[in-house]
């Protein structure tokens, strides 16, 4: 499992680091704490993204 800084996050998403805190304070993306540092593992990211992609209507 790897684990990403809000910065690392707001790179790969391609959006500024205040949003990327906005949706972790929203909790649309959710985060690890070790000690006072905020992480994003890759199975949070996957989750927010796969939240975002419209439900498949067959």
């Amino acid at each position: 499992m790897q684990a990403y800084t809000v910065e690392q996050v707001a790179e790969m998403l391609s959006i500024g680091r205040d949003k990327v805190y906005y949706l972790l304070r929203t909790q649309q993306l959710r985060s690890i704490k070790i000690g006072k540092l905020r992480r994003i593992t890759d199975q949070h990211l996957a989750d927010f993204i796969s939240s975002l992609e419209p439900m498949d209507e067959a």
